[in-house]
């Protein structure tokens, strides 16, 4: 909980002073995702319960939320026009993105799993034929 909640912390300060400095918001593309990755890390947490207290959760919530108030506030008064916007189709690629990472490792994991179930099974049957010749030679008295 409270790595997540520094992880955005330090997102949010390199996006605020990427923005105040009059920048673009693709200019600091890792602290946005860093800071959305954060985000979603936390609620997730919260939603599953068990990543903390309650309280904690709540808190490390609201922080993120009030980060993202302060960040709509600077965006609209201090950044170009359209550039609140931007910044919520950027998160929902970055999220998007995420998601298309989380789901493709995911596949790999399986396939994985599968050839070494398959092997396993191989070298499992491989076993048993050995053994069956062995103990047919033995029986015969060729062993």
């Amino acid at each position: 909980m409270l790595a997540e909640l520094a992880a955005a912390n330090a997102a949010f300060g390199v996006l605020k002073a990427t923005i105040q400095n009059g920048k673009e918001i693709a200019d600091a593309a890792s602290a946005v995702a860093e800071f959305v990755g954060a985000k979603e890390k936390l609620q997730s947490k919260a939603q599953k319960k068990g990543g903390g207290s309650d309280l904690e959760e709540f808190m490390a919530l609201e922080k993120i939320k009030q980060q993202e108030d302060e960040l709509k506030t600077i965006m609209i008064y201090a950044g170009r026009p359209g550039l609140w916007h931007d910044w919520q189709k950027f998160q929902a690629k970055a999220r998007v993105a995420r998601r298309e990472a989380e789901i493709a490792a995911a596949e790999k994991r399986k396939k994985y799993l599968e050839v070494a179930i398959i092997a396993f099974f191989f070298i499992l049957g491989l076993f048993i034929l050995g053994s069956v010749l062995a103990l047919a030679l033995h029986a015969a008295g060729r062993l």
